[in-house]
């Protein structure tokens, strides 16, 4: 991993990342819904502005609404206030946020009905996951065309999938219901973040096989990355940030394992 501390380089990354735009053909420029996802950012400062119910509801209505494989509907959602967040995990939303959505996958509720995948723990996990995050992006999405901004966490406030053990023993999870991660939503406070780091197409995609990546182009957005947080987290660092992470894998790895195997 890049480690050059160089101030020039330093400013160049950032200087790179400010220029940073959405790649949109022109004929689709006026698009307000193309407007609404690309323009979306993770914001992390929120104002007191409360959100509306209805605003709220629409919200998880989008997510009740989101596309799953066969229609099972692998999810569920943990909804909280301000007040009954503090009244669960005994601390604020992350952020000052004003609505929080845990959002976890659920193959238990299905069970009830139809063993859509018997003796087969990995994909009935992987469906799950795959689902409920096309839920929670629909819910992120919905919400940006509200005017709402949000940000969602795996790890800060012991709110997702690095702390699946916790959120399990807190929310009294039956197996087959397992965190994946919350999404924390509010009014942003502050002018809208520059698009982070992100890697050009051609080393995402690929037609007929698959290509591997051009690593100057990767060290280069590792460079940006490394500049980006230090920019942004003025006091912590990214390897730190990565050290608080590799913390917590070790457990989160043994409690995600009991969760998917129903702890066999």
């Amino acid at each position: 991993m890049p480690t050059d501390r160089n101030p020039i380089a330093f400013l160049r990354s950032l200087w790179r990342i400010l220029r940073g735009q959405p790649n949109i053909p022109p004929s689709l420029q006026d698009n307000a819904l193309l407007d609404v996802i690309l323009q979306r950012r993770s914001v992390r400062s929120f104002d007191s502005r409360p959100i509306p119910d209805a605003v709220f509801a629409a919200i998880l209505e989008a997510g009740r609404l989101a596309p799953s494989t066969v229609n099972l509907q692998t999810w569920v959602f943990g909804t909280f206030t301000v007040e009954s967040w503090r009244a669960t995990f005994a601390t604020a939303i992350p952020f000052r946020g004003q609505r929080a959505v845990i959002v976890m996958g659920d193959t238990h509720r299905v069970r009830g009905v139809a063993d859509a995948f018997p003796d087969s723990p990995l994909v009935e996990y992987t469906v799950a996951v795959m689902n409920a995050s096309l839920a929670a992006m629909a819910m992120n999405i919905a919400a940006e065309a509200l005017g709402v901004s949000s940000v969602m966490l795996s790890e800060t406030g012991r709110t997702g999938l690095l702390d699946a053990g916790y959120l399990k023993q807190k929310l009294a999870l039956p197996d087959g219901v397992f965190p994946l991660l919350t999404i924390v939503f509010g009014y942003a406070r502050g002018p809208r973040p520059p698009m982070p780091p992100k890697l050009p197409l051609d080393q995402v995609s690929f037609t007929g096989e698959y290509q591997e990546a051009d690593q100057s182009v990767m060290t280069e957005w590792m460079r940006q990355m490394i500049a980006g947080y230090r920019a942004s987290h003025p006091f912590s660092s990214f390897d730190a940030q990565l050290r608080v992470y590799w913390s917590k894998i070790g457990q989160a790895e043994a409690d995600l394992r009991a969760m998917i195997f129903h702890g066999e």
